[in-house]
């Protein structure tokens, strides 16, 4: 039996204050341990809805079904519970946040997350340590939080976070959004040398398109159609997308 981190069961999602809106339709997915995932899908078919309910967004309703993350049924859980049990998620859009430095945020969001207080010397260190991994500059951490920031460096500022707060989860929801290609060739060895660096880490890369996995190489392809996982495969149904578009799995 495989080593799952989670298993998702017939799951059912609504939006609340919208009777009937229903999105999420009995999906199941299951993701191993120390494995790279992509969930593709054409527009409206769930998977930005998911990436949210993993991650708890209260917007959103399960029906029925469950959500079990190390055999540990998560249905009700905060945000900030799942945090601390170690899911992390990347916005498609990240918020900018004047007056705040990466450094600072970061370094508040480690201190609850591991409920331990850590100097300023040893978190700079520790950063430091994960700048120079990422091969970014040192005082990219000294900006303020996404301000004034492009796609590319949002998205990178997004690794720095996954880097620090090393979960045992990474949900990145469309980290390719909107950028040119030396800003996603940049975006995805930040990840490889993630990844290199912490082979436990199980990741959940959520696309449209295939150009992302070009430079990162998932294990398995699940494929979204109306609120629900329709294929599954290695990498080559990736090319058969390419070619023949979502409708060749619809014909499946």
């Amino acid at each position: 039996m495989a080593n799952n981190i989670l298993e998702i069961k017939n799951l059912h999602v609504s939006i609340k204050d919208e009777e009937n809106k229903e999105i999420i339709k009995g999906l199941n997915l299951e993701l191993e341990l120390g494995t790279i995932t992509a969930l593709m899908g054409p527009n409206g078919s769930g998977k930005s809805t998911l990436a949210n309910v993993l991650m708890g967004n209260p917007q959103y309703l399960i029906t029925e079904g469950e959500i079990l993350f190390n055999g540990k049924k998560i249905n009700d859980l905060s945000a900030d519970e799942r945090a601390k049990l170690g899911i992390f998620m990347s916005f498609q859009y990240p918020t900018e946040i004047e007056g705040v430095t990466i450094s600072n945020f970061l370094r508040t969001a480690y201190k609850n997350l591991i409920d331990e207080s850590i100097s300023v010397m040893h978190f700079k260190e520790m950063l430091d340590r994960k700048l120079k991994l990422l091969r970014m500059p040192e005082d990219f951490s000294t900006r303020y939080l996404n301000k004034g920031f492009s796609g590319g460096e949002k998205k990178k500022s997004e690794i720095l976070q996954l880097s620090v707060l090393n979960p045992k989860l990474a949900i990145l929801d469309e980290t390719d959004s909107g950028l040119d290609i030396d800003a996603l060739k940049s975006v995805a060895d930040g990840i490889n040398a993630l990844k290199q660096d912490n082979p436990d880490m199980t990741i959940l890369i959520i696309t449209h398109y295939k150009r992302i996995l070009e430079f990162i190489k998932p294990d398995k392809v699940s494929i979204i159609m109306k609120g629900k996982v329709v294929l599954e495969g290695k990498r080559e149904i990736v090319d058969h997308l390419e070619e023949k578009g979502y409708a060749w799995v619809e014909e499946e």
